[in-house]
């Protein structure tokens, strides 16, 4: 499959906008179609060309197609890396972006380590490099948590945001990694607390960014509450949290799958 062809005639509006758009509406199937057709028009050297494949993987992981996901960074990323250069921000962040698709397929100690590796590599720059840092960051204690390394994992998150405090969506990820971290630890009360802070740093959050972290925050919240004995509290987030993952990914996306089995959790303890 060919993503780029040579260059198109430039207008004022940049050329993946409307794919864009449809990404941050929750309108992945259309996103991909747009963002393709946009695609063949561009050259792999355009400054557009790694958007528009970071947005044509996410698109399709976020329908739950996440091996089709990996498909599409390991057939562009090469030539990415080649035109860019190794250490460049954009091949950076699709590592990075990578990552968290092999984290998606279970791949937490491959995730681990190409984090790692991102994040090593993005510290010695600055700009958006530093932004590269945090999001690789974010998919490394993903990652530990899911390895069981919980303590590794509220390291990490804790000197990620004490170097970044910025009140982003970056941010509000890695406080939910946290989160994750501390329920991972049978520390219940301070992973609510965590999960409460992240949901009123969403609620300050432009309305019209994206949001790829759907239930994650109501996910976060049942966990703790389960583990504080508050079943019928806790079922009523999980099950929130399933119908946002379910009406924005499907059935088949990670987080459906890790919301319906908090549900199990629940309905069998």
């Amino acid at each position: 499959m060919r993503f780029f062809r040579p260059r198109a005639k430039r207008t004022t509006e940049p050329p993946v906008s409307r794919a864009m758009a449809l990404y941050k509406a929750g309108r992945y199937a259309e996103a991909v179609t747009e963002v393709r057709a946009v695609a063949r028009s561009l050259p792999l050297d355009d400054t557009y060309a790694p958007l528009a494949l970071r947005i044509t993987a996410a698109a399709t992981g976020a329908q739950g197609r996440h091996a089709d996901a990996l498909a599409i960074y390991d057939e562009v990323l090469p030539a990415v890396g080649e035109i860019f250069g190794a250490h460049h921000w954009q091949t950076l962040k699709l590592r990075s972006d990578r990552a968290l698709t092999l984290a998606a397929l279970g791949q937490y100690a491959e995730c681990e380590a190409e984090c790692a590796a991102v994040a090593q590599i993005a510290s010695r720059g600055a700009g958006e490099l530093q932004n590269v840092v945090r999001a690789a960051s974010y998919g490394l204690v993903f990652a530990l948590s899911a390895q069981e390394r919980h303590p590794e994992a509220e390291a990490r998150a804790r000197e990620t945001l004490g170097a970044h405090p910025e009140p982003d969506r970056l941010t509000l990820a890695l406080r939910l990694g946290l989160a994750r971290s501390l329920n991972g630890q049978t520390r219940h009360e301070e992973a609510l607390a965590e999960a409460e802070r992240a949901r009123e740093l969403d609620r300050n959050l432009p309305a019209g960014s994206s949001r790829p972290e759907t239930g994650v925050i109501e996910l976060a919240v049942a966990t703790a509450l389960l583990g504080l004995h508050r079943g019928t509290e806790a079922r009523l987030q999980a099950a929130a949290a399933h119908a946002a993952c379910l009406a924005s990914f499907g059935p088949d996306h990670r987080r459906t799958v890790e919301a319906q089995a908090l549900l199990d959790r629940i309905d069998g303890a």
